[in-house]
């Protein structure tokens, strides 16, 4: 974990036996070897260079260095309860669609724990902003492969490749059906006697073309082999329908050395029926 400093604040509300008491509200980047506040500034020591704080508007630049700045918090609606559907992400900010794509916030991690660390992400050109609010629907990463989604299907066994690696013919002996389309990622594993998969898929290509008893795969990878069974699985951020488990933690992110002020987050979320 990197170095951070923490900091205490007597103002912060909080309660504790009937006695107002202060709080920790804040991580700062900088990571001091001596810090003092003197005739109303706050100075601080690193690597034995002096540094006074709070003189500028560059925001988050310590030591010659820029940082960003970061929100990671969870929704955990009915905890233990269901899994949840959580559908969107917004926030209330005072960026405004005038601001450069750099002072907009972005979500650099989305991660469930039914994720197994495979977190999302979302740019910041993803948000649109609607009545006040930027909002976006929650995609899964492109080039993410979860063979238990939706968006993964079996074709069939390979009877026959031919062709140059850019247009391989990849055929069958059973029409593969209208569930796969061009653009598809094509994937090969071994199967038994039993039907029960040896080896891990291993990836090919995308799909150029569908025939009645064939798909045409731009090879980019390993050329599949007569008798492998032959799967695909779809865009995985085109068929996104939200990101599922009993919690949701997520990091926002924000590049702008501009003062930007974060006033809420939400999320649109709903029991998860399989």
């Amino acid at each position: 974990m990197p170095n951070y400093t923490l900091s205490y604040n007597t103002d912060s509300t909080g309660r504790m036996e009937g006695q107002s008491i202060g709080g920790w509200p804040s991580f700062y980047s900088y990571f001091p070897d001596y810090m003092i506040g003197m005739n109303s500034y706050f100075y601080s020591f690193s690597s034995g260079n002096l540094w006074r704080h709070n003189t500028n508007e560059t925001r988050n630049s310590y030591y010659g260095a820029t940082y960003s700045s970061t929100i990671t918090s969870v929704f955990n609606p009915k905890p233990s309860v269901s899994i949840k559907l959580f559908k969107t992400l917004s926030y209330e900010s005072t960026t405004t669609v005038a601001d450069t794509n750099e002072a907009r916030w972005a979500c650099t991690e989305l991660t469930t724990d039914l994720t197994d660390g495979r977190p999302g992400s979302m740019l910041e050109t993803y948000f649109e902003q609607k009545e006040g609010e930027w909002f976006s629907f929650i995609r899964t990463n492109v080039g993410t492969v979860n063979w238990s989604m939706r968006s993964a299907n079996g074709i069939g066994i390979c009877s026959a490749v031919t062709g140059a690696a850019a247009a391989t013919l990849i055929e069958f002996t059973v029409f593969p059906g209208s569930i796969v389309s061009i653009g598809d990622l094509i994937y090969a594993v071994t199967l038994d006697g039993a039907g029960t998969a040896t080896t891990a898929p291993v990836l090919a290509g995308a799909i150029t073309a569908v025939g009645p008893l064939s798909v045409t795969v731009n090879v980019t990878d390993t050329v599949p082999t007569v008798g492998k069974y032959i799967m695909s699985i779809k865009n995985s951020q085109a068929e996104s329908h939200g990101a599922r488990g009993y919690y949701l933690q997520f990091k926002l992110e924000n590049d702008s050395t501009s003062p930007v002020e974060m006033y809420s987050v939400g999320s649109s979320v709903m029991k998860s029926y399989p």
